[in-house]
């Protein structure tokens, strides 16, 4: 089981997931440059007052210290994934809350060279496996615009249930975007979890 902590590390059976840092700021601009266009579609608009964090350091400095403050306070856990060394693309736990609900939402990229080979559905699995044993939260959500076919590959692999679509549920790109809504609880990890531990992460689960 991980030790929940700013310094933690997911390990999978190809990949490792770990907290982004301000040393990683080279290889962040390059993945993030290369898969511009392609993964500027999928997110909220930048702001256009506000300094970009693929291409001022400081900036992406403080994104990691954000993203730290937030490991501190419980409030939402980032990771980038790396295979060999090398950051191929990024999974975050985000807007976690406790109470009755015990909710949290699970966002990911990946760079397109290394799409379609398996590495999001093992970062998912890790993420999951995080939320249900070590941060005990009770459901994850995964929430996709219908067209993103390739993010909704990587939930159906999984076999992760859809609950509807929200309509105009989150800014994307400027827009307001229809979004389909995957969730699992804890009961469901119970049943599925293993197996999806035993097929993506082989020895590591």
């Amino acid at each position: 089981m991980a030790r929940v902590g700013a310094n933690t590390t997911l390990i999978g059976a190809r990949i490792v997931l770990r907290p982004l840092a301000a040393s990683d700021f080279e290889q962040w601009r390059r993945v993030r440059r290369q898969n511009h266009e392609r993964l500027t579609m999928w997110e909220p608009q930048r702001s256009a007052t506000g300094p970009d964090v693929v291409e001022d350091r400081s900036a992406f400095a403080m994104r990691c210290h954000a993203r730290e403050r937030e490991w501190q306070v419980g409030a939402g856990y980032g990771f980038g994934v790396f295979l060999g060394g090398i950051l191929i693309g990024e999974i975050n736990i985000n807007a976690v809350q406790r109470g009755p609900f015990q909710n949290a939402y699970v966002g990911y990229w990946v760079d397109e060279a290394h799409a379609g080979r398996g590495y999001t559905p093992e970062a998912v699995v890790l993420v999951l496996r995080f939320m249900f044993e070590d941060l005990r939260l009770h459901r994850a959500q995964i929430s996709i615009v219908p067209r993103n076919l390739s993010s909704h590959r990587v939930v159906e692999k999984l076999g992760i249930r859809a609950e509807g679509i929200a309509q105009r549920y989150l800014e994307i790109n400027g827009v307001w975007e229809d979004h389909v809504r995957y969730a699992i609880t804890t009961e469901e990890w119970a049943t599925m979890g293993p197996v999806l531990m035993s097929q993506w992460l082989g020895a590591n689960s």
